[in-house]
């Protein structure tokens, strides 16, 4: 592994520091596990100070592309690019505007129509098997006894979240995660714990899925839409009452 970096003139060294690294990182000359030079080394290569070099890495942790590891055998390792920060960052913004129900109601009827059409035009085999397997599950848990909210609550999640891998498109399932991983306050707040309203949630999952299986892409959409349309209004419904 050769990497050639230019050194820099005195002004914001440590951001250029990170944008040749991070540049060495998304073409590919810097790998997923490959290990960057030490500190003392790019200090060197970028001929700057020792905290400018710090800061870049400190940064760089920060975008996540890379993770510091202490000990001997510490330093930076390049990670995998994935959507985790852009999922971080969304759940910021969304905590930090107090999003709406109507607004949560609104984009998700949008986004999770699409994506569901997308997943019954690209489903495969597996992702049909998958998709059953899921819905197995839940049916399993009704007949458990005891309270199953919390885990048919995060059976709904996993296949939501299924769906959203079909599609194969990681920005959808990026967004996704993050709004699926917010909506849990708004179930345990609203009380949607009814088993009449548990098995109509599951019922609708099972039309959606029947829809991906069969390859009917408008009746999945519409599917989808539904739903979240119906639960939304649920929700608001409980959140008259407890005003």
């Amino acid at each position: 592994m050769v990497l050639k970096f230019t050194k820099l003139t005195q002004n914001r060294i440590f951001q250029r520091v990170v944008d040749q690294i991070q540049a060495a990182i998304l073409d590919g000359s810097l790998k997923p596990g490959n290990k960057l030079p030490s500190e003392m080394k790019l200090k060197s290569m970028f001929d700057t100070s020792r905290g400018s070099i710090r800061e870049a890495l400190r940064v760089l942790e920060q975008k996540g592309l890379i993770e510091i590891k202490v000990g001997a055998n510490g330093g930076a390792v390049v990670k995998t690019v994935d959507t985790e920060k852009i999922t971080e960052s969304l759940e910021l913004l969304i905590q930090s505007q107090k999003m709406s129900l109507d607004h949560l109601s609104e984009f998700r009827e949008g986004v999770e129509g699409l994506v569901t059409a997308l997943a019954a035009e690209r489903a495969t085999d597996g992702d049909r098997r998958s998709l059953k397997e899921l819905l197995a599950e839940a049916d399993n848990l009704f007949n458990k006894k005891g309270d199953v909210w919390h885990e048919l609550v995060r059976l709904d999640t996993r296949l939501h979240m299924s769906i959203a891998e079909i599609a194969r498109n990681p920005v959808y399932e990026a967004v996704l995660r993050m709004v699926h991983t917010n909506i849990h306050g708004y179930y345990e707040r609203f009380s949607l714990k009814n088993i009449n309203l548990l098995k109509e949630n599951y019922q609708d999952l099972c039309d959606i899925v029947h829809a991906i299986e069969t390859g009917q892409v408008n009746e999945a959409r519409s599917r989808a839409q539904h739903h979240v349309r119906k639960f939304s209004r649920y929700m608001k419904i409980e959140n008259q009452k407890h005003r």
